[in-house]
């Protein structure tokens, strides 16, 4: 499906070639000149003195690649020592058409190593030989959800927020997902907790976007989850059964990247070079400010909330925190973040800046400003007039990242701590219709102009993430405002009525329409329990109430687990909230099962949150067994080591747990748990893992994993050449970007597991594995 969309891309654009200025470069007929973006920052001054030529050049070059090792999984350490030991090594001093070939540099600032980037271009990684099997190690680990492309800047805000296992997280404007999957990793830093107190919920307006979201997510196989399909600004206030009493959900952490111009992106976003305009930032004021009122209203006292955005205006960065603190009458503080990250550079947020029209017309005070601007210019968008207030407000403890620093994009965030409930949540009413001025009225003081049709997209696609303004949605704003601890349930009754989980509008059906299965919650006593607990003898500590499936009638396919905070979530809103998708796959069925004594199989992606709970049933295997199992399609028990055979012989037929369990006097071998699913036959056995993760398993035992070209069939069992470059492109798209329209077929995440990824069976690459 992106094939076509390419291809119809070049017959109506002849001349743009996405490859030939590297990564993130390409569209070579669009010229990177733009007179009024260069007069406009020079006359705002955030670029240091003497450093504009300097400033501009940088936005000029192709962004750095730049990926990201999943943190919280055990094997972390083992991915990186691979990259360093192997890939980085092989890279070393290469020359590729006359281009030198940089060794990749850990970033700085980033943590334990975890975060790379390198000057090699997409063309160079994917079309040299030489670098072939790099290529096919980032694509493979991308896809396992070990390794994620990500632009650097846009790992800084999850850093940021200072995440611990049990708090409980808000991601507003969420898709594609990439921050989304770093606060899930913090989330898991103790691996040995399957199911840590807190909990990402993780946000998009966009339905169709929600599903790349999702795709994003489950790589991660984590049961504390859930995607919702809201309008960021007037998302609703959640509740949750607190000891017997209904209570408001106020998030411990607020991520709030909101959507913007995306001047910062133009090193990969070239169209920005051409359809931007001072405008952009002018119909987006509100909308920001609307979605940060919105966070910071759901954010508990003590929380933290990032506010962070990838344009480098004032107007869409400082103005926003300046009217957001104003607001807050004290409620809130920019938190003091420069120590945070060492190795970091940035400049300190400005305290002054002015307004311009796209006409060129300056404005430095509300007071000029004419009254036929009114609806487009507002009086949040300039500075504090009160100097003592504009002080108070420590706006120079804002970030501001400029290109040229440390070759970046350029990117704004800043840190709002809640030191007390919002002024306008204290006076809570009686009854919510006696009172004139709720949060959304507090909001209206600073209405925009809705961004106009024909008004160039923003990066993360204002229209998409919804600005709206209909009476519904001021309706909905009315009565999801939060209410004090202990509210009433008579309002609460109101709020459900009050249509917000009415229908959705009516929308065309595509590929993913709107309406989603059921989530499903199984009790204690269900009879499926009956055999599994036997079968797999569960410890009685198994949180059997975590388990839930997606349909109310008929066979049960599929079994998923929810850590107990989210099925709290999840049980208390089903009203509230549109949820697309949570959980993680524990069980499948498989009706071969049955005669052996259970019909549900074990899982491949949620069998770390499982395995905890399973006391039988289980094969201990070494480094020799696991390298048996994934290169050989259905392995005679014979072929397993003496001490993995003689456990076999004692099991019965059916799904079972292969657990590698690391040895620490052997430092040649993996020092991280490995667990993996597997079938044990009449006289075989057999793994039954995803293709990407068995080459991940393999790549860290020293198994040499490359498929060459003429890997036919693999590439068929991908769907063709169509599905591998699809796949390509999947992994490619950085943080910002958008096309989750072109990838629909790389996201229907409920039947794409089933139709292959678990049955190695068809597993046609063990020919091109080699010890």
């Amino acid at each position: 499906m992106g094939k076509r969309s390419r291809q119809r891309q070049k017959n109506q654009t002849p001349g743009r070639d996405r490859d030939s200025a590297g990564w993130g470069a390409g569209y070579a007929d669009i010229v990177k000149e733009n007179k009024l973006f260069e007069h406009y920052y020079k006359e705002q001054g955030l670029v240091p003195e003497g450093e504009f030529e300097q400033f501009m050049e940088a936005m000029r070059e192709p962004l750095p690649a730049t990926i990201r090792i999943t943190g919280y999984k055990s094997h972390a350490k083992e991915i990186l020592h691979c990259l360093k030991e192997k890939y980085f090594k092989d890279i070393q001093d290469l020359e590729i058409d006359g281009q030198k070939i940089e060794a990749p540099q850990a970033l700085s600032w980033y943590p334990d190593e975890q975060a790379w980037h390198t000057n090699m271009s997409r063309k160079i990684i994917r079309k040299s030989p030489l670098l072939e099997k790099f290529h096919q190690f980032l694509v493979s680990e991308t896809e396992s959800g070990n390794i994620s492309r990500q632009e650097a800047v846009s790992m800084i805000p999850p850093l940021l927020m200072k995440i611990e296992p049990h708090h409980k997280i808000l991601d507003m404007c969420a898709a594609p997902g990439s921050k989304t999957a770093q606060l899930i990793e913090m989330l898991h830093a103790d691996m040995d907790v399957p199911f840590p107190e807190g909990f990402v919920i993780a946000n998009d307006v966009d339905n169709k976007r929600c599903y790349l979201l999702v795709h994003q997510a489950k790589r991660l196989n984590s049961p504390c989850i859930m995607v919702v399909n809201h309008d960021a600004s007037c998302i609703p206030t959640l509740q949750i059964d607190s000891n017997g009493k209904k209570d408001i959900l106020f998030y411990d952490r607020v991520l709030c990247d909101v959507p913007c111009s995306g001047d910062g992106t133009m090193r990969k976003n070239i169209d920005v070079w051409k359809k931007w305009t001072t405008s952009n930032s002018l119909h987006l004021h509100g909308l920001q400010l609307r979605i940060a009122v919105r966070g910071v209203e759901q954010l508990a006292v003590g929380g933290r909330m990032v506010y962070s955005t990838c344009s480098l205006n004032p107007v869409e960065d400082e103005a926003v925190i300046a009217a957001l603190l104003e607001k807050s009458e004290g409620a809130l503080e920019l938190a003091d973040s420069s120590a945070d990250l060492p190795g970091l550079k940035w400049m300190p947020g400005v305290t002054s800046w002015k307004l311009m029209t796209k006409e060129g017309q300056w404005f430095s005070d509300w007071s000029v400003v004419p009254s036929s601007r009114h609806t487009q210019i507002r009086p949040t968008m300039f500075p504090p007039k009160d100097p003592e207030k504009l002080a108070s407000m420590h706006l120079e403890r804002c970030m501001r990242i400029l290109p040229h620093h440390q070759n970046t994009g350029g990117f704004f965030v800043a840190v709002l701590v809640k030191k007390a409930p919002m002024p306008w949540n204290k006076r809570y009413p009686k009854l919510r219709k006696d009172v004139p001025s709720s949060s959304a009225a507090q909001t209206v003081g600073s209405p925009v102009a809705s961004t106009p049709i024909d008004a160039p997209p923003p990066s993360k696609s204002t229209m998409e993430r919804g600005e709206g303004g209909g009476p519904e949605e001021k309706v909905d704003r009315e009565v999801e405002e939060d209410a004090p601890k202990g509210a009433s349930l008579a309002q609460e009754a109101t709020t459900k009525q009050d249509g917000v989980c009415g229908p959705p509008p009516s929308k065309k059906m595509k590929l993913f329409g709107y309406k989603e299965d059921p989530f499903v919650f199984l009790t204690e006593d269900d009879p499926v329990f009956t055999t599994i607990q036997s079968f797999y003898d569960l410890s009685p500590d198994f949180p059997k109430l975590n388990v839930l499936t997606r349909t109310h009638e008929g066979k049960k396919r599929h079994l998923y687990m929810v850590s107990k905070e989210l099925r709290n979530v999840l049980l208390n809103n089903s009203e509230r909230m549109k949820v697309i998708n949570t959980g993680v796959k524990v069980w499948s069925r498989n009706s071969d099962g049955e005669a052996f004594g259970c019909a549900f199989r074990l899982a491949q992606e949620g069998i770390y949150t499982l395995q905890p709970y399973i006391r039988s049933r289980i094969i201990q295997v070494s480094v020799e067994d696991i390298k048996v199992l994934l290169t050989q399609e259905n392995p005679f028990l014979s072929k397993l080591e003496d001490d993995a055979h003689a456990q076999a012989k004692k099991l019965g037929m059916g799904s079972i747990v292969l657990k590698y369990i690391p040895n620490p006097n052997n430092l040649t071998e993996p020092q991280c748990p490995i667990q993996l699913c597997g079938w044990r036959g009449k006289t075989s056995i057999r793994a039954f893992v995803p293709r990407n993760e068995r080459f991940h398993y393999l790549r860290m035992l020293g198994v040499e994993v490359f498929r060459d070209k003429q890997g036919l069939g693999q590439k068929r069992r991908d769907g063709g050449k169509e599905g591998k470059e699809e796949l390509e492109d999947e992994v490619e798209k950085d943080e910002e970007e958008e096309g989750a329209e072109e990838n629909e077929d790389d996201l229907d995440l409920e039947h794409r597991s089933e139709n292959g990824s678990s049955e190695p069976k068809t597993d046609s690459g063990t020919q091109q594995m080699s010890s």
